[in-house]
């Protein structure tokens, strides 16, 4: 179990030896792939402090309806190790108190749509005159030039734009949503990335920079295998018609099946499936090319045999033979699972409204500076005057704020 440390000392909440310990990040950031990113600069030691919109706060507070309220599982998993702030930007007076924090900070983070920070007063070129090492790094949906430039980056659109979404199995599939925030999470890594690049570059120069990634980029990017065979030999590869590759219901579930990587795989299945004959010696299985050719017809014989026994009898069978295979699980039980506790990718905290918190872990394992949870995500609002005060505000400057309503 990981305690948290909630102090009023900013120094004594970053632990000395991480390897952002001492960079300051701004973040706007909201929903997922930004939150994403800068929770992970967070877990290696960045001072983050978020900032929100005053009353409503992150829209990740209001997604989903939850009896902790704005303190919800969906906002605690992406804001831990940050400090928030809630402050009203379209008032002369927050903005100017930002750009007071923005002048002493490292690294500015947004995710809003392409021109919004540049309408709030805070774009690139402004702030690069304030802070001429600050690093401003935006995520958006499709950049800042272009047809698509003003359209609202969200994670299904760019499934569907990017062409991830029209890639399946088989065409019997329907079109549908990947159910997991493929585009968010892809793209808050590569946010991520690039911060780190220019931090790094920055260290040998001194200046900041602007980073920006796009989620239709970052799409693109994960297709880059497919996505050359089409630019240079004019058709798709899909990993998922591979033709011993499949998923197989079974009498209790569904066996995940990869016939590859194995010398003569179709023999070994074969003899996995205890079947009657080697499919190797059929003329329409006999080379790979035929096997694509005639997938279904093979995939069909596959499938009834799986749908004869369970599939912990089915895995066995695979794995005696060394073929590729797993079990088909439910996000439940993969959190059960012991190698989850193995890789130390659950841990817990106390928060003041939601008690313990049970979260997942930061997917990089450093051996001397390993991620940290040093605060829970904040209550709306939490650090207003705390992070004012250590920016040079004094008690009659933050009173006034507040009789304004600039801070809530």
């Amino acid at each position: 179990m990981y305690e948290t440390t909630e102090t009023r000392d900013a120094a004594a909440v970053v632990p000395r030896g991480l390897p952002l310990d001492g960079v300051t990040v701004v973040d706007f950031t909201q929903v997922f792939m930004g939150p994403s990113c800068t929770q992970l600069l967070g877990d290696f030691g960045a001072d983050v402090i978020k900032i929100e919109r005053p009353g409503r706060g992150d829209t990740s507070r209001n997604s989903l309806p939850d009896r902790d309220g704005q303190d919800n599982p969906i906002f605690l998993s992406i804001n831990r190790n940050k400090r928030g702030m809630a402050i009203d930007t379209k008032t002369d007076e927050g903005r100017a108190a930002l750009r007071d924090v923005i002048a002493r900070a490292d690294v500015v983070v947004s995710n809003f749509r392409a021109g919004v920070m540049e309408r709030m007063g805070f774009g690139y070129d402004e702030l690069k005159e304030l802070n001429p090492r600050l690093i401003w790094a935006s995520g958006t949906g499709f950049g800042t030039t272009g047809p698509y430039s003003s359209l609202g980056g969200q994670d299904v659109i760019n499934q569907a734009y990017s062409g991830v979404m029209w890639r399946r199995s088989s065409d019997d599939d329907p079109l549908t949503v990947y159910p997991t925030t493929l585009c968010d999470y892809t793209t808050g890594m590569h946010l991520f990335q690039g911060i780190l690049l220019a931090l790094r570059s920055r260290d040998e120069t001194g200046q900041g920079q602007k980073v920006e990634v796009t989620m239709y980029d970052s799409m693109l990017h994960m297709q880059m295998q497919e996505a050359s065979m089409q630019l240079n030999r004019g058709f798709e590869v899909n990993w998922g018609r591979m033709p011993l590759t499949g998923v197989f219901p079974t009498t209790d579930s569904a066996v995940c099946l990869v016939g590859g990587f194995a010398a003569d795989p179709l023999l070994h299945i074969s003899r996995a499936l205890d079947l009657d004959e080697d499919l190797t010696l059929r003329p329409e299985f006999a080379t790979h090319e035929k096997q694509v050719e005639n997938r279904a017809a093979l995939q069909r014989i596959f499938a009834a045999r799986f749908a004869t026994n369970t599939t912990a009898y089915w895995t066995g069978r695979l794995e005696a033979e060394g073929l590729l295979n797993a079990p088909v699980r439910t996000l439940e039980e993969t959190l059960a699972d012991e190698q989850t506790a193995a890789n130390d990718m659950i841990i817990e905290a106390q928060h003041p409204t939601a008690g313990t918190f049970r979260m997942l872990n930061a997917p990089i394992h450093l051996s001397e500076t390993p991620a940290t949870v040093r605060r829970v995500a904040p209550r709306l609002g939490e650090h207003n005057d705390e992070v004012l005060k250590e920016n040079g505000f004094d008690d009659d400057a933050i009173r006034r704020l507040h009789e304004l309503g600039v801070l809530k």
